[in-house]
C-alpha cells in the first residue's frame, strides 16, 4: 500500500485509514454525517492525492485526446476543463476523467486512482500519432477544498480572485506561499469549491495553510466516505459502481459527453446505439419507505421479478432518506416510475426521480 504525502497528518488527526486503490486513505475522521454536513454548509478539505495525472503535450496532443476521449476537446480554450470518458472497443467505458487545457500543445488528464495503470496502458496503446505523454501520478498531490465557504475561506492564500474562476475553469497561480499551483473550480460534491494540484513536496505546506486560513470558517478534514455520499446526492457516476467496462456512456446518461461530431474509439457502434435506442438506463430513485439501498441489491418489479441492480446507494444525510442509482429496462426509466428494492426479505417501494437528489 502506498501513502500519500499527507498520510501521516491524517493518522495524527485520528482518521480511520483504509486501503483504497492501492493507497492508505482516510475514510472518515469524526463521522460521515458530520463531515458531509460540513461540506454542505461550510467548507471541508479532502486529500484525493491518489488520483492520476497524465500530461499530454506536443503538436499531436489534441489528436490523441480526441481519439481516446468521447467529449470534443477541440471546444476547450486555455484555462478550461472538460468532463469526458474513455470508451472501450466493446461499448463500455475504460474510465471517466477530466481534461484540462493549458495551451494548444499542453493538456492534462485526471483519471481515477484505481484505473491509473489501465488508463496509462490504454492511452499509450492508442498513441500511434506520437503525442508526448508523461505519467505524473506519483509526483503530484491533490486537495479538494469543497463547500459554500470555500472561496471566502481560501481567498487570503492567493492573489487570484477566486470568485472570478468559473465552474470547470482553472488558473495556474500562487497559492499558500507556493508558485505555479493549479487552482481548479472543479469537485465532485455539488457544493462548490476548488481542487488544488501541487507537487508532493509542497503538499504539507499547502494543507497546513489551508487548515489555518479556513479555521475561522469552520474548515475540517473530510474522508472518502463523505465524498461518496456527497457525490451520490448529486447523482455523479462513480467508476466501478455506476459505470464500468460493460456500461455504455449512453446507458449511463452520459450522452452529453459523447460527441459524434468527431471520430473516437468505438464511435460508430455508439452512434448506432444512439440511433436505435438503449434497452436499459441508469436511473435515480428515492425510497418511499425507510430503508437503505446498497450496491448490488436487486431492483424488482411489482411482481418481484428482478429487473436490475443498485449500482450506488446510501442514506442521504442531506435528505434523510434512502437514495440510489441503478440500471433498469427503459420501460421503468421514466421519472415517477415505481420500482422496488430488495432489502433482505422486504421489497421496499421506490420512485424514479430526476437528478440531482440534493437541490442545494
Amino acid at each position: 500500500m502506498k501513502n500519500t504525502a499527507l498520510s501521516h497528518i491524517h493518522e495524527a488527526l485520528g482518521a480511520k485509514m483504509v486501503p483504497f486503490a492501492g493507497y492508505y486513505m482516510p475514510v472518515q475522521y469524526e463521522g460521515v454525517n458530520a463531515e458531509h454536513e460540513t461540506v454542505r454548509k461550510a467548507v471541508g478539505v479532502f486529500d484525493v492525492s491518489h488520483m492520476g495525472e497524465f500530461l499530454i503535450s506536443g503538436p499531436k496532443a489534441l489528436e490523441l485526446i480526441q481519439k481516446v476521449c468521447s467529449n470534443d476537446a477541440s471546444k476547450l480554450v486555455d484555462g478550461k476543463a472538460q468532463y469526458s470518458c474513455f470508451p472501450n472497443e466493446t461499448g463500455g467505458i475504460v474510465d471517466d476523467l477530466i481534461v484540462y487545457r493549458f495551451n494548444q500543445e499542453k493538456y492534462m488528464m485526471v483519471v481515477n486512482a484505481s484505473n491509473i495503470d489501465k488508463d496509462w496502458a490504454w492511452v499509450n496503446k492508442h498513441n500511434a500519432m506520437g503525442a508526448e505523454v508523461r505519467n505524473l501520478s506519483d509526483d503530484y498531490s491533490l486537495l479538494a477544498i469543497q463547500g459554500p465557504k470555500a472561496v471566502e475561506a481560501m481567498q487570503s492564500l492567493t492573489s487570484v480572485d477566486l470568485s472570478s474562476i468559473p465552474f470547470y475553469s482553472f488558473v495556474v497561480a500562487n497559492f499558500a506561499g507556493i508558485e505555479h499551483v493549479i487552482i481548479s473550480a472543479t469537485g465532485y460534491t455539488g457544493s462548490g469549491g476548488f481542487e488544488i494540484y501541487c507537487k508532493n513536496s509542497e503538499a504539507e505546506q499547502v494543507w497546513n495553510k489551508v487548515m489555518e486560513a479556513g479555521g475561522a470558517f469552520g474548515i475540517k478534514p473530510i474522508g472518502l466516505a463523505a465524498r461518496d455520499t456527497l457525490r451520490l446526492e448529486m447523482g455523479y457516476c462513480l467508476y466501478g459502481n455506476d459505470i464500468n467496462e460493460e456500461t455504455s456512456p449512453l446507458e449511463a446518461g452520459l450522452g452529453w459527453i459523447t460527441k459524434f461530431s468527431k471520430e473516437f474509439i468505438n464511435a460508430e457502434a455508439l452512434k448506432k446505439q444512439k440511433e436505435e435506442g438503449v434497452t436499459r438506463k441508469l436511473v435515480a430513485f428515492e425510497l418511499d419507505e425507510r430503508g437503505i439501498p446498497r450496491h448490488d441489491y436487486e431492483i424488482v418489479d411489482a411482481d418481484g421479478n428482478k429487473i436490475g441492480i443498485v449500482t450506488s446507494g446510501t442514506m442521504a444525510p442531506s435528505l434523510n432518506k434512502g437514495i440510489g442509482l441503478g440500471y433498469v429496462p427503459v420501460s421503468f426509466s421514466d421519472v415517477g416510475s415505481r420500482i422496488y428494492i430488495q432489502i433482505r426479505k422486504n421489497q421496499i417501494p421506490a420512485t424514479v426521480v430526476k437528478l440531482p437528489f440534493y437541490k442545494g
